[in-house]
């Protein structure tokens, strides 16, 4: 049957969307009421604050178990390292994520009902319900895409600066400053090369001047960056912070490693460029230019020699 009625698709589109959000409410409301009840004494204070819009739209896809973690297991939760990985440490960032993926998954298939309300195209149903299944599906993991390339990206730039930022910081403890003061005052030098690396170290140094201890501070910043040579790295300055050992010889060992880490990925990837090179040059390259080299002899073999062979 073909789909003419356009304010019929919109209705069946609002009542469907009212639908699932009665239904996940209620799901909600009975997975999460125990614990939300037994931390009710302790938050009398938020029960009185409304919750806003985004909070509201956002609650749709939001993990309940998550929201009913404390402070402290959420801190260190899965999903709130994925926005630490990605450098957002404000806590309206799951809000935001979660509230433009319930958005995004509504909102792409509205915006195909009213180009079709207001176009002269006609669907059938399979492939109206398959185009708005694939837009729903789009706007739900769109969200996860980019934040996936925010976090890879940001993961790039701090692996190529901490070799950079060890030997600063080997050169600061060498000159008799301490490992705190040192941090401090590699993250104010590294703001020119890394703006990521700076607010890691500034963060750093502000939960040291909080009064927290130095292997905590550490572990909480490979929590946040979730690299392998930073976990190195932290395991290294705890174990010399813990066992008397020289700091500034084992900043300059690791700086080494990782700077025979960086320039070994950059020999892997100049290897691999001549096979990447391959079928650019295979499609693209050498059709032009045999066409270059072989168009003129052919174009004069076609108006000489092919109609003498035709008079012989």
């Amino acid at each position: 049957m073909l789909i003419s009625q356009p304010l019929f698709l919109v209705t069946v589109f609002v009542v469907a969307a009212v639908i699932s959000y009665i239904a996940i409410s209620q799901f909600a409301r009975n997975f999460a009421s125990e614990r939300m009840e037994s931390l009710a004494a302790d938050t009398a204070a938020s029960s009185a604050a409304a919750p806003s819009i985004a909070q509201r739209i956002a609650a749709l896809l939001l993990p309940f178990v998550k929201l009913s973690l404390p402070q402290e297991a959420w801190e260190k939760s899965p999903l709130r390292i994925r926005f630490y990985n990605a450098g957002f440490h404000s806590v309206s960032a799951p809000l935001i994520f979660f509230g433009s993926k319930t958005l995004l998954t509504f909102l792409l298939p509205g915006a195909m009902l009213l180009y079709l309300g207001f176009s002269s195209l006609e669907f059938r149903a399979p492939q109206f319900l398959a185009a708005a299944l694939g837009l729903a599906a789009t706007g739900y993991y769109l969200p996860n895409l980019i934040l996936a390339h925010i976090t890879a990206k940001r993961q790039r730039e701090l692996f190529e600066a901490f070799p950079d930022a060890l030997d600063l910081m080997r050169v600061c403890v060498e000159s008799g400053l301490g490992l705190d003061a040192a941090i401090d005052r590699v993250g104010h030098e590294m703001r020119l090369e890394s703006v990521a690396l700076s607010d890691e170290l500034h963060l750093v140094s502000l939960e040291l001047r909080a009064g927290a201890s130095r292997a905590e501070t550490l572990h909480n910043l490979a929590l946040r960056v979730s690299l392998e040579d930073v976990d190195a790295l932290v395991a290294m300055l705890v174990q010399a912070d813990r066992f008397g050992t020289s700091v500034a010889e084992s900043l300059r060992i690791h700086s080494e490693s990782l700077r025979t880490k960086r320039r070994l990925l950059a020999e892997e990837k100049a290897a691999k460029l001549p096979v990447k090179l391959l079928m650019p040059l295979i499609f693209c390259v050498f059709p032009a230019l045999l066409t270059v080299l072989l168009g003129p002899p052919m174009i004069s073999v076609y108006r000489t020699l092919l109609p003498r062979l035709a008079g012989q």
